[in-house]
């Protein structure tokens, strides 16, 4: 269910953030580039940002969530809370990639 909602949100941010792109080219009448209009440049920054930053946030989370499971399970006494937000972590991003791949390739 976690996993399902955070690969939801973020696809559909990137969704919203391309079209916001997509909206302002076609405002401004800018087919490549940026044609130096200050608020088609401020939509691109974000859409950018948000591709740049999510992969990183992902990897990131995906090192935590093995090393929590790493110490839930190597632990004396098994902690169940440390190995379980391990998995979910690792599931979350195994299925958000899973997805993006899926889109690129039908995309």
């Amino acid at each position: 269910m976690t996993i399902g909602l955070y690969a939801g949100l973020l696809g559909l941010i990137y969704i919203f953030l391309s079209y916001r792109v997509i909206a302002g080219r076609r405002q401004y009448r800018v087919a490549l580039g940026d044609n130096h209009v200050a608020p088609l440049q401020r939509r691109i920054r974000v859409h950018g940002n948000f591709m740049e930053y999510v992969p990183l946030a992902l990897i990131l989370l995906l090192l935590l969530g093995r090393l929590l499971h790493a110490y839930g399970v190597s632990a004396e006494q098994e902690n169940l809370r440390f190995r379980i937000s391990g998995m979910v972590a690792t599931m979350t991003v195994l299925l958000v990639a899973s997805l993006s791949l899926i889109g690129l390739a039908l995309g």
